[in-house]
């Protein structure tokens, strides 16, 4: 069941950007006008020092976060601290599961309806989530190439047309609305609760604190780049212009000779997207099977993809308001698992020695 470093460093560089190239770059640009960078860097800033924190607690000690919990709280509070964090990572994939089936129809498809053409995701998550960490690495290795290519393509596409004037002048939006901004998509930013999950599932080599870190940080970097080029092409109007990644390209001037050949860009970036998907859903079931103590991760598998499906269904014409209900109030989890628990976590290893 062993992930290696170097495919974490690859899910740290590519799983942390597709999944903040939809519909975030539009709501940064709602809350924050041209200064959509300011909330970006204040959120990669923190997880970043997180993501330090925890890859250098994995140099420290080779338990699982499993074990450490145990060693602190007992087994059984163990397992309820996972049972939460199952819940957190099903929460936490709602918001994503709605982007993809809105892009997947208002991108790839006209006239069928999106949540028919939806809902066979679930089919691939259900075999995908119940796969091992072995499993997601491999997945791993074959996305960064997938994802490198497409994105050094889009940006290729898209600069020509970016007015770098459209991004000046900054700091001109109240700090308020930048810190609302930060704390309303924060829930975006749980790679920290990656690392935890994936504790004494790889074997730390000397200087992986260091990889690792520095992955997250070009998987940032990335991403602000893609905010940057998003907010330069669109400017005022850049709140209006939902799934972003489909808005910079399409201006290419080959484009009006050749066709959309951008399509076939994000047809291959959206396997990446898809896989990062999963693997908050393949965590959910790994916390759930510690939870539980039950090792059939294909029934676990089955249970988490139903509990969504349900709330897909139930819910399709209601993403807005689930949009602005994590935005005002799911920080308040992302507070506690996503920076809390992760900060904390030195404190275990430490009463652990004891």
């Amino acid at each position: 069941m062993k992930i290696k470093s170097r495919q974490l460093c690859f899910i740290l560089i590519a799983y942390t950007a597709v999944t903040k190239l939809l519909i975030y770059p539009t709501v940064l640009a709602t809350f924050c006008d041209r200064d959509v960078l300011i909330p970006a860097v204040i959120n990669f800033f923190i997880e970043g020092v997180l993501i330090w924190a925890v890859s250098f607690l994995c140099s420290r000690t080779d338990k699982t976060f499993f074990e450490l919990l145990q060693g602190t709280i007992g087994r059984i509070g163990a397992k309820i601290v996972y049972g939460f964090f199952a819940a957190f990572f099903m929460l936490a994939t709602i918001i994503p599961i709605f982007e993809q089936k809105l892009y997947v129809h208002a991108i790839f498809y006209d006239t069928v309806p999106s949540l028919i053409v939806f809902l066979p995701f679930f089919v691939f998550a259900v075999y995908a989530g119940a796969k091992n960490f072995q499993n997601t690495g491999r997945c791993a290795d074959m996305c960064l190439p997938l994802f490198i290519f497409t994105m050094l393509f889009i940006f290729f596409m898209s600069w020509s047309e970016v007015e770098w004037s459209n991004l000046l002048p900054m700091f001109t939006t109240p700090a308020q609305k930048l810190f609302t901004g930060a704390a309303g998509s924060s829930m975006r930013f749980i790679e920290p609760c990656w690392l935890l999950m994936f504790m004494g599932h790889f074997n730390y080599r000397k200087g992986d604190a260091a990889r690792l870190t520095l992955s997250y940080v070009l998987g940032a970097l990335i991403t602000l780049l893609f905010l940057a080029v998003f907010v330069g092409i669109y400017g005022d109007i850049a709140s209006s212009r939902t799934f972003a990644i489909s808005r910079t390209s399409i201006f290419f001037s080959a484009i009006d000779t050749i066709g959309r050949i951008d399509l076939i860009m994000l047809y291959v970036l959206e396997i990446v997207m898809l896989f990062a998907v999963v693997l908050n859903i393949q965590l959910a079931v790994h916390a759930l099977k510690l939870c539980t103590g039950y090792e059939n991760s294909m029934v676990l598998s089955v249970a988490v993809n139903a509990a969504l499906m349900i709330v897909l269904i139930v819910c399709d014409n209601y993403f807005h308001n689930i949009q602005e209900f994590y935005f005002r109030w799911m920080w308040i989890a992302f507070l506690i698992f996503g920076v809390a628990i992760p900060a904390l976590s030195w404190v275990l290893r430490r009463r652990n020695e004891r």
